[in-house]
Parts: structure tokens; sequence; C-alpha cells
């Protein structure tokens, strides 16, 4: 807890505006100016709203209040009364309570999808330099409870590119080639993955090397009941190879930004700040989200405990009893479609269309395989589709591979891959119907860069470009199906060539073993009766032509009729047992096959 003086907001502490822009020059522009004024009448408040000024604090008690460990409760507490925030001679600017960070951050309906967003970060990097980013748990040393680490060694943020990554709506990137778009993925891919995280980044831009620290803390908002989004941050100029501090409006305002990191951050003192940034090298950024969200259980959604090489997503992850499933269930659990639901390894090696040449992503301390989907499929066959984009009707050209699983028939996994900008945004997307056999073990690769994901990077935006899209998919997996279904056992109307085999199982009334043929028939869906000869002579009276099996389908197959050999039907019954139940058996099979 802050001593009484310090307990209040410092004069540089970040108040994060509403804004949006992709100028990074106005914004530089303006940093100076605007980070001495930005919170000048926020103090942190102790008290519930509605409390009386001689009222004792009770921490815990306010902490009881609207604290939630789960994510999808986390936005549920009390509100206070907002403040009137205007500055003399300036327009009142838009201001963002602290729910909004909850509540941007459920755009992430899936964690793996929060991840994703910090890596394509990374990912973005290479242009910068970097060669690798880092993903691990590491332990909050104040709690010992497991945090989230990122590490790059990308170009690094300078005091104004923290300030742009902390700030909603602001982006740098401009190049068409990188992911990253809508400056808006830190800080949903974050706050879905913990309550709290703090940013090291280190920096040599202008002939200027430097060093900052920022931290955006749910919990620290929600505890001392701010209506505003205040972001501490601290930076250093290390040019001379010492870390001297910059102070852009008094040197007790810094320490405060400092001192509300030392309590609300995972290190207790500046020395352990400053040690953070010794494996970050000369430029670079590390990540640490710390207070992870816990589930519906009360217990952590990633699951470090499972496998020392991999994080894992509990509620996606087979419960089952692997002695008590089905051979073809765990086949199918095993296949890479079915693994990206819970295993961050697989679905990083599958995340990137292109394999990187001189960039890895090191899960746990060993780098991720990428695997390109594509180079395991067999009878693959390269498809060009040219849709016709813009007001404009440009044409352009996209390649698609498809063809069928090696698994395939025996696993029913279909769809297709969509990619843009080398980011993977829907996996296996069946677009045929259900229901149907038509398109099993059928599966494609494609990049789209000509339509637009969502804000998530889990989906497309629905338009009629899209839709399109959709429709000519399903067209190439129905011509695909077509030519070359008959190479895995299926005919063209999608019935398997084994399901056409309907077995005829003669069983003798001794109990000797039994006899099977198959007859082949496209008409009919397989059934095996059961011919009792015995117990079918033994009803059959002299000079019948024709008698009548029952089949051992429950009954609600009709009785078939077939006919019997010319000796068996002139037989008695005195004389059944003079001959051989095997060649009565033959004669009909004979018959049956005619």
């Amino acid at each position: 807890m802050l001593p009484k003086q310090q307990r209040k907001i410092p004069i540089s502490a970040e108040v994060v505006d509403l804004d949006s822009s992709d100028d990074e020059g106005a914004a530089v522009a303006e940093f100076s100016e605007n980070v001495n004024k930005s919170s000048n009448n926020v103090n942190i408040r102790s008290k519930p709203p509605n409390a009386q000024p001689s009222d004792p604090i009770d921490d815990n008690a306010n902490y009881r209040s609207f604290e939630s460990r789960s994510f999808w409760k986390a936005g549920a507490y009390e509100i206070g009364p907002s403040k009137s925030t205007s500055f003399q001679g300036d327009l009142e600017h838009a201001r963002v309570h602290p729910k909004f960070l909850h509540s941007n951050a459920t755009s992430h309906k899936w964690a793996f999808g929060a991840i994703a967003e910090l890596l394509d970060n990374a990912v973005d990097e290479m242009q910068s330099g970097a060669t690798f980013v880092k993903v691990d748990r590491i332990y909050n040393a104040k709690d010992n409870s497991p945090a989230l680490l990122f590490q790059d060694d990308g170009g690094g943020m300078n005091p104004e590119g923290i300030r742009k990554c902390m700030s909603l709506g602001y982006s740098s990137k401009t190049s068409n080639t990188t992911i990253g778009q809508y400056g808006n993925g830190f800080k949903t891919s974050t706050m879905r993955l913990g309550a709290d995280v703090i940013v090291f980044s280190r920096a040599m831009k202008s002939g200027r090397a430097t060093q900052s620290v920022g931290l955006l803390s749910y919990t620290f908002l929600r505890r001392t009941w701010q209506d505003d989004v205040i972001v501490p941050m601290v930076d250093f100029d290390i040019s001379d190879h010492w870390a001297e501090p910059i102070i852009y409006s008094s040197k007790d305002d810094w320490s405060s930004n400092l001192n509300i990191m030392l309590q609300w951050s995972p290190f207790a003192s500046k020395d352990e700040i400053m040690l953070q940034f010794e494996n970050i090298g000369s430029h670079g950024t590390k990540i640490i989200i710390y207070n992870l969200w816990l589930n519906d259980e009360g217990i952590y959604e990633l699951n470090f405990d499972d496998d020392d090489e991999d994080i894992r997503l509990r509620d996606e992850a087979n419960r089952g009893n692997p002695s008590k499933t089905l051979k073809r269930v765990l086949e199918l659990q095993s296949h890479i479609s079915y693994r990206i639901r819970f295993s961050l390894r697989a679905y990083a090696s599958v995340l990137y269309l292109r394999k990187f040449t001189n960039f890895q992503i090191i899960l746990r301390g060993k780098p991720v395989q990428q695997l390109y989907i594509a180079d395991d499929l067999k009878y693959s066959k390269a498809i060009t589709y040219r849709p016709t984009v813009g007001l404009s009707s440009k044409e352009v050209v996209v390649e698609t591979t498809i063809g069928f699983i090696k698994e395939a028939p025996a696993l029913r996994v279909c769809g297709f891959n969509v990619y843009h900008k080398n980011r993977l945004i829907r996996p296996f997307w069946k677009v045929t119907g259900d229901g149907s056999n038509k398109g099993h073990g059928v599966v494609g690769v494609l990049e789209a860069n000509f339509i637009e994901p969502a804000h998530d990077k889990q989906d497309f935006e629905r338009s009629s470009l899209f839709s399109k899209l959709e429709m000519r998919l399903k067209q190439m997996v129905m011509e695909y199906w077509k030519g070359h279904c008959h190479l895995i056992g299926h005919q063209p109307d999608g019935m398997s060539k084994s399901n056409l085999q309907k077995q005829y199982i003669v069983q003798p009334r001794d109990g000797s073993i039994m006899q099977k043929q198959s007859v082949t028939d496209s008409h009919m869906h397989p059934v095996q009766p059961l011919i009792d000869l015995a117990d079918d002579l033994h009803h059959q009276l002299p000079g019948q032509q024709t008698r009548s099996t029952r089949t051992s389908v429950s009954g609600k197959l009709p009785n078939i009729t077939w006919p019997v050999a010319g000796s068996a039907r002139e037989a008695s019954l005195d004389g059944l047992n003079s001959r051989s139940i095997d060649q009565i058996s033959e004669e009909n099979i004979q018959l049956i096959n005619r």
C-alpha cells in the first residue's frame, strides 16, 4: 500500500483517450504537450463512491465487491459516479471507463485467438529484424502465481511507441505485408488472457537509445475505483550506457508512476524492474501477463502442467478416459484439425501459411515446427479462382490446393483452411451441408487477401465477396469429389464401396461354422439375413417353389424370398439328414449368386 502522501495519480500518468489514428507523426508531435495535462484531476479512491469521508477504508471489502477471477464475470462490478473532466482551453475529450477494457476484450471468444494476436505483433517485427518470439510460463514473484511471457528481439518501442501501444486505436503499421492493422490487438489480447500486463521495451530510434516500462492493470483500476483508464509509464535514456530517467513534468511525478508499478506489478523494487531489461538486449520487447483468468470451475484457463512443452486449454482438451474411447474417436482427436482446439503448439504450427526462413516461435523452450497442411494431402490438385473485387471490377487470382487427407476415408475430416496475409483465419471450414457423405476427407488451403477478417481474426466479415467465396469453395468440393472419390473407395453419390457389400450368413442348425457370401447391390442398404436352413426346411411343404427367410435387423426389414435349389425342393424332411448341410448351403449360394 502506498503511503498517504503518494496515493494520488501523478500528472504524468497516462489517461488513454478513445481516439483512432494511423498518423504517427501527429501523435508524436502532440505527445509532449498532452502528457503533462492528461490527468490533473484524477485521484485514486480507496472508498466506495457512496462512502462518507469519515468512514474507514476496508480494502478487502472493496475488493470482494467487484473482484472476479473469471474473465466472463470480470466486467460485473459497481461503477462509481463519473467526474466531468474538461481541461481549461480545450474541448472535452472522450473518456474510457476501465470496464471498456474488459468489454473490448470479449471480442476474443477463444484464448488462443488472443495469444495469436500477440504472436502476430512479433511476426510483424520481422521487418525490423526480429528472429524469434518466446512464449513461456513464468511465476509472479509476489504470490508465486503463473504468468504468461512473450518476448521478441524486434525493433522495440521508444517512449512514443509504447504510448501508442497502450492507447486505443493507434497503429503505425502502414505496410501491406503486416498482419496487424486496427491498433487494438494488444489491449484486447492481453486483457483477455489476464487482468494485468506490464510491458518492457528497448529501442534505438533517431540515434537515441531508450527503454520504457508501461503498466495496464485492470486490477489497479478496479480496486482503486477509477472511472478513467490510467496507465503509469516510466522511461529511461540509455544512450550513455546507463539508465537516466526521462522527466516530462517533475521528478516527483516520475517517481509516483514508478511507485504505482511497484505496488501493482509483480516487481517490488526498481532494481527488479531494471533486471527485466538484461535479457532483452539492445532492442526488443517483453510482455508479462499476470493474474491470469480462471474458468468457471475456479482453475486457470491455460493449462501448463499436462505438457512441459505446450500450453493447453482445459475446457477444450479431451477429458475422456482413453481406454473407454472408441478407436476412431481417438484417431480423430489425434488429427491436427482437432488438436488445434486445445494445443497451442498444434495451433501455432499451422497459424502461418508460409514457413519462416529466419524466424522461430519458441514455445516453452522448444521451437514450433511449422506444418503446411497441403503437403500432407494425397491426390492434391491446384484450382484457380478469379473473384472480381471492388467497383473497378479488378480481378484477383487465388490459388487453392485441394485433396484428400492421408487418413481418408477412415477419418471424416474436411474443410478449407483460409488464410489472410499469411495468417490463418478459418481452420477446416466446412462448406458442404451436414448429413451428406460427399466431400468427407476433402481438405483445401488458400490465401484470401481480397476479403477482410473480423477484428479478432478468427473469422471473416460477412460480405458479398465472402458469400461468393463460400459458393465457389462448395463447388470445388463437389467437382473434386466427383472426379476423385473412387480413389479412396467411394462412389460419386457418396456411398462407400464397403457399404455396398451385403453379407449373407448361412448358419446351420447344428452350430457348425457360418459361411458368408457378399452380394453387391447399389440400390439397397447393407443387410445381413440369417438363413437357417434346417428351420426353414422343417416348415416347408413338399412342392413349394420358394421359402421365406427372416433378417436379423430387428424386424424392420421385410421378409426376403429366395429361390431354393431343385434338389432341396424335392427333398422330404426324412431325406434331409441323408444329405450334407454343406451341399444344401452351396446350392443356395450358387442360386443367390446367379
